[in-house]
């Protein structure tokens, strides 16, 4: 079994606190810029230790990685010198726990299945896009909506469908986010945030080990080491079928199911995307109503290929991927 102590947490701290402090100016931090060049970018060593309080040797110790045994006040100063958000304070604080506790090996996670009551209350919101995904972007289920709007994603038949794998290992990821940097950034910042709270989920340290050798895009906003959250905003897709979609969401946990998240896609009254979805919600139903047909003709065989037939109906009834290869709109 692998065991790789806190995601080399020496490096995720060398790492996360000196691209924080290369961010900063002096002038951002209120601090005199004197003349001459500076030989580094954002702030020096000695001036973030003076920002938090704490003498400038006690300072490198902590950005060679050492958090091992550092009390909150000073793991709150550290973060109020960098500035850090809401999101960055948690990812140190995730850091800090990490480089106290003892080597323990990675682990896979068991499977995490989606329990029936959040399935229906999934398939109870017909009118919006709808899925219930985990920390590293594996989306677990989903509602009729939500399988249409991500056909692209589900047109692999890998399962989980993983949402990091779609954007930077399939081209037409490019085509379906509009604003491909955007989503990317977003979702990079949403692993290195998941890798800070769970270092020891091996499910995601072999997903990052996959992206990295096969994306330079990957490799490049991973070593970024941005964070974030992401629970709420604006989300541009173009659809293969129903074109340009501006949609709002919101990304509940799930208290019951730690780990999971809930996400609701939605559009403003009145806008071409509501109208959109209305035309994406009956181009699912003619799919779901196609997927019954064949599974009636199947449920005619016998035995275990009826068995095989009639699952895989319903499964196409779910992943409806027909549409990635419907024509655009119009055309």
């Amino acid at each position: 079994m692998e065991t790789q102590p806190n995601l080399d947490s020496r490096a995720e701290i060398r790492d996360f606190l000196s691209t924080r402090r290369a961010r900063i100016s002096p002038d951002q931090a209120g601090l005199p810029a004197y003349g001459g060049s500076r030989r580094v970018p954002g702030l020096r060593r000695e001036e973030v230790a003076m920002l938090a309080g704490v003498s400038i040797d006690y300072y490198i110790r902590l950005e060679r990685g050492n958090l091992s045994g550092v009390s909150d006040s000073v793991l709150q100063a550290l973060a109020r010198a960098l500035q850090l958000d809401d999101a960055e304070r948690e990812h140190l604080l995730h850091l800090a726990r990490a480089a106290g506790a003892p080597a323990r090996p990675r682990r896979r996670p068991a499977r995490q299945p989606v329990r029936p009551p959040v399935q229906r209350i999934l398939d109870a919101m017909a009118d919006v896009p709808a899925f219930v995904r985990n920390g590293r972007r594996d989306m677990l289920a989903a509602n009729v909506l939500g399988y249409a709007l991500y056909s692209e994603i589900y047109a692999d038949p890998a399962r989980p469908a993983n949402l990091a794998r779609f954007v930077f290992l399939n081209p037409r990821a490019r085509m379906f986010f509009p604003d491909w940097e955007g989503a990317a950034g977003d979702l990079v910042a949403n692993l290195r945030q998941e890798a800070g709270r769970n270092p020891y989920d091996k499910a995601l340290a072999d997903l990052v080990g996959e992206l990295s050798v096969q994306s330079t895009g990957f490799r490049t906003l991973w070593a970024a080491h941005n964070v974030g959250y992401h629970r709420t905003g604006l989300k541009a897709i173009h659809h293969p079928v129903v074109g340009d979609l501006q949609l709002t969401f919101e990304a509940m946990d799930l208290p019951a199911d730690p780990g999971l998240s809930l996400v609701v896609y939605g559009a403003e009254p009145g806008s071409a995307t509501q109208d959109a979805l209305k035309l994406l919600s009956s181009w699912a139903a003619s799919q779901e109503g196609a997927a019954t047909k064949e599974s009636a003709t199947g449920s005619r065989r016998t035995g275990r290929q009826a068995r095989r037939s009639t699952a895989s109906a319903r499964q196409a009834s779910r992943f409806p991927c027909r549409l990635c290869d419907s024509p655009e709109p119009g055309a």
